[in-house]
């Protein structure tokens, strides 16, 4: 049995320092989009209206607008459910805004690495 080199044959440590040029590219636009993730604001709105919920990129909320109309104090539940719809549009919204800035980085890899 004949005794091999160390190394990788072909020229294999070319290709891999290209795939690690290429993660931390990958790596840097990662950071930036989080970054301008973070930033980003969504609002949604319940009722018509009525009701209005701005989410953060932290998923957290920022803001809340009730139309003084839509306080009803015999009707508190209606109110709770267009707090409640708004706040989940919103966060729908966030996440799938960050699902799309993910996915133009990773070519829909699903944040994996090509090898």
């Amino acid at each position: 049995m004949a005794k091999r080199g160390g190394g990788f044959p072909g020229g294999m440590p070319g290709n891999m320092g290209n795939l690690m040029k290429q993660a931390q590219k990958m790596q840097r636009q990662m950071e930036e989009a989080t970054k301008e993730l973070e930033e980003k604001e969504v609002t949604a709105a319940a009722g018509g209206g009525a009701v209005e919920v701005t989410v953060s990129g932290k998923k957290e909320v920022t803001k809340v607008k009730i139309d003084p109309d839509a306080v009803d104090p015999e009707d508190v539940e209606m109110l709770e459910d267009m707090i409640m719809a708004a706040t989940n549009e919103a966060l729908r919204q966030i996440e799938e805004y960050s699902q799309q800035s993910m996915s133009k980085i990773t070519g829909g890899m699903g944040g994996g690495f090509p090898f």
